[in-house]
């Protein structure tokens, strides 16, 4: 399995701490941000990982992370060349995969669980996608995922009247056959490719697999939030 991150956006919902950097690079706790998934994917034991961003601070990670070699990892960057999705950057990992398993992460996501016994969990089923979820007071701000006892059933994207509390939290695990799925999907009204839609595919196919976080975990794209996952990092330091 290989991992890839996803450390694209303007970070604009964070005003001028994002005009001169990346938000991954901001930092949360004692470390950058990106330190954060990068321990997370070594810690399940990835090596392989590959770095996806915009073209304004591509550089800047390249000086921060390098090769990946003081991380325990080896390093591959694509840029993605303007704002498509999730799924169109997802899209630019294929040829880093080349066949393999991938645990996909979005980079300004802050949690506490270790991804190991998220991946054995995903072992049992390899030709399965495989989501994380957490239950949330406020599960309208994000894809929500609804459940008919163990199984997804249907994921709903920031709906105005939500059928569970539990939000899909930026946490992937794809078989090979991804890429295929995601060159099918058509744009959303917002004109970007969703992946809602990639995961709606593998629900539809009765291929979908997840696991629900027990620890803490927030998004890091705003500036509350962004205090937010420092208060939570600094009172219990998550593991890797």
């Amino acid at each position: 399995m290989r991992g890839v991150i996803l450390a694209g956006g303007k970070g604009t919902r964070l005003g001028d701490l994002t005009k001169v950097t990346n938000k991954h690079l901001l930092p949360v706790g004692p470390y950058p941000m990106v330190y954060h998934h990068i321990k997370k994917l070594v810690g399940a034991g990835m090596t392989d990982i590959l770095l996806v961003s915009g073209t304004e601070h591509m550089g800047d990670f390249i000086e921060l992370l390098g090769s990946g070699r003081e991380h325990s990892c080896r390093l591959t960057y694509r840029v993605q060349d303007e704002a498509g999705g999730i799924a169109q950057a997802l899209s630019l990992a294929e040829q880093f995969c080349s066949g393999s398993r991938m645990c996909v992460l979005l980079g300004d996501n802050i949690f506490r669980d270790p991804l190991i016994s998220f991946v054995e969990k995903a072992n049992s089923r390899p030709d399965w996608a495989w989501i994380g979820l957490k239950r949330v007071p406020d599960p309208g701000r994000y894809g929500v995922a609804e459940l008919n006892g163990d199984n997804i059933v249907g994921i709903e994207e920031k709906p105005k009247e939500p059928k569970s509390d539990t939000a899909v939290i930026g946490i992937y695990i794809y078989p090979p056959d991804v890429f295929s799925v995601v060159r099918n999907l058509k744009p959303s009204a917002r004109g970007e490719y969703e992946i809602t839609d990639v995961n709606n595919h593998y629900i539809r196919e009765g291929r979908m697999g997840h696991m629900i976080l027990d620890g803490y975990w927030t998004d890091a794209g705003t500036l509350d939030s962004l205090d937010y996952a420092n208060e939570l990092v600094r009172k219990e330091p998550p593991r890797f």
